[in-house]
């Protein structure tokens, strides 16, 4: 009997030989081709023109994207590759015809917004193409049956799978990329893009990680380590300051672990990657688990320092309880973890260390989780990111006994109160909203100070200073194209402004108030949200 999931193309790679153009050939194929007049007979009077055939490459897409940045990232390279092929993005789903739809699996919220969405369009009879690491961990899922699927690798073939969607047939391409036999770190880095933020180039270093978290529904889409070479990274760095980006962010599911599997590490990347840097541009660095970084503090140390690198690092601990990792099989301590921390508090001035806390796994006690109230009270960590467990489906963690729901929910609760009992933002500044400073870095005098913030105004005169190296591109314009094609694919972009938010490592009192001297970004992962998000 024939699968629900059959239909007239099963699978684009069996159209595909050797002898056919490459992805990127494809994406500019469409400009080349000069249609030619055709004889009609006549149709006889009173019948209608039957056709059966629908020409890709002129819809609508809207692209909506769950999760963490380097599914951002992925996002922003389907969208780019679409625009190049001719497809316009919108940002109201209600005019476009297909929906693309780019998922997160870390957490039951995430996925049910997911399914919810799906449902949705297809009550709006919509096309649907969906990505990211639900499809790719089960995509044998029932809500997902007769949908096109682009796996996490395969991000370059989608404007082969939105073709074949909108024509009403259902594509899946689920493979991995490989080259002599070994799994490499995803599509080609040098693909068409539209960033969210014109400013910030977001870079997947490696994709999949060297652990096996019980919790973990990740591993099951993006699999094991495999890490891009330093010069492919090098070079996407390069080309993103050329098109204005004056932030770079390193991303994967585990930046420490960058290099293990091409005979590299994560250090001699960030020293390579420095020496591309603008003056007043800079690099923030992604999550690293504990036991990786260990083993590089000392160089770590000094690259956090320097002036080009945020002093920032986001090191999820998860629990305090020794007992609790060992059933997360996180494959460290927390002793190990606070020797991170303390190391680099006392190596890097300013330094904000962000983390993860998951509140109720299972088997945790009462007194596992005080051994976490514990650890942010001691640390009290400026930027906190505090999850309620939940089990996700085919991981060992959702075969274990669980904690009760209201347990969870309280002790979510307390943890939450707990952080906001001290004042993590309060050298976080605000200035005016004007468009103008998008991208800039300014001198302000501080008139205003609460629990999570500073008000300041830019100081009269000042120098504005500019980061980009070039103009940056307008927002929704495709990025890695030619540049006399660039003008051709804006998609409507327009400059937007925005809420700024920067903070200083270094103050003085003068009779005006508190200037802002130097704009390093101690407090990196909330504010660079609030900016980007401000951006949007």
């Amino acid at each position: 009997m024939a699968s629900a999931c059959d239909s007239p193309v099963d699978d684009i790679e069996d159209m595909v030989t050797s002898h056919d153009p490459t992805p990127h050939e494809r994406q500019f194929a469409r400009r080349n081709i000069v249609p030619r007049p055709r004889k009609h007979k006549l149709q006889p009077a009173g019948e209608e023109l039957q056709t059966d055939s629908v020409i890709p490459g002129t819809q609508k897409i809207w692209v909506r994207t769950w999760g963490c940045s380097h599914n951002s990232s992925d996002g922003e390279y389907m969208a780019g590759q679409l625009a190049a092929s001719g497809y316009k993005i919108t940002e109201n789903p209600a005019d476009a015809d297909l929906w693309l739809l780019n998922s997160c699996t870390v957490k039951n919220p995430a996925e049910d917004h997911f399914r919810n969405s799906i449902k949705k369009a297809q009550e709006q009879n919509k096309k649907v193409v969906v990505a990211g690491c639900v499809p790719q961990a089960q995509p044998r899922t029932d809500y997902l049956k007769e949908l096109s699927i682009i796996g996490v690798q395969q991000i370059d073939r989608v404007v082969e799978v939105v073709d074949e969607a909108i024509k009403g047939h259902s594509v899946r391409l689920l493979g991995q990329k490989k080259e002599k036999g070994k799994r490499l770190g995803g599509a080609r880095l040098d693909l068409p893009k539209i960033r969210k933020n014109p400013l910030i180039e977001i870079i997947s270093i490696n994709t999949g990680c060297l652990n096996a978290c019980t919790y973990c529904k990740t591993k099951h889409a993006r699999g094991d380590l495999a890490s891009y070479s330093i010069e492919e990274l090098v070079e996407r760095a390069r080309q993103s300051f050329q098109e204005g980006v004056c932030e770079i962010w390193l991303t994967s599911e585990d930046t420490g672990a960058y290099g293990r599997d091409i005979g590299t590490d994560l250090p001699s990347l960030l020293w390579e990657l420095v020496k591309e840097i603008p003056e007043g541009a800079m690099l923030r660095l992604g999550m690293t688990n504990p036991p990786y970084i260990l083993e590089h503090l000392e160089e770590m140390g000094r690259i956090l320092q320097h002036p080009r690198v945020y002093s920032f690092l986001h090191v999820p601990v998860q629990s305090a309880s020794d007992s609790v990792l060992m059933d997360m099989k996180r494959e460290y301590c927390c002793a190990d973890f606070r020797r991170v921390v303390d190391f680099l508090k006392e190596r890097v001035p300013g330094i904000t260390i962000a983390t993860d806390i998951i509140c109720g796994f299972p088997g945790e006690t009462d007194e596992d989780f005080e051994q976490t109230m514990e650890l942010v009270r001691q640390y009290r960590f400026p930027s906190l990111f505090i999850n309620q467990f939940y089990p996700r489906p085919g991981t060992p963690a959702a075969k274990m006994e669980q904690v009760p729901a209201h347990v969870k929910k309280q002790r979510t609760k307390e943890l939450s109160a707990l952080f906001h009992t001290y004042k993590p933002y309060d050298h976080k500044v605000l200035v005016p909203k004007k468009p103008e400073f998008k991208g800039k870095m300014i001198e302000v005098d501080i008139y205003e100070a609460g629990k999570h913030y500073m008000k300041g105004q830019p100081v009269e005169d000042a120098r504005v200073f500019t980061p980009s190296i070039a103009q940056p591109l307008q927002k929704g314009q495709v990025s890695g194209l030619p540049q006399e094609l660039k003008a051709t694919h804006q998609n409507g972009a327009c400059a937007s402004g925005a809420s700024s938010a920067l903070v200083g490592r270094s103050w003085r009192f003068d009779g005006d108030g508190l200037k802002l001297l130097s704009l390093g970004l101690a407090l990196a992962a909330v504010i660079v949200a609030l900016v980007i998000d401000k951006l949007h």
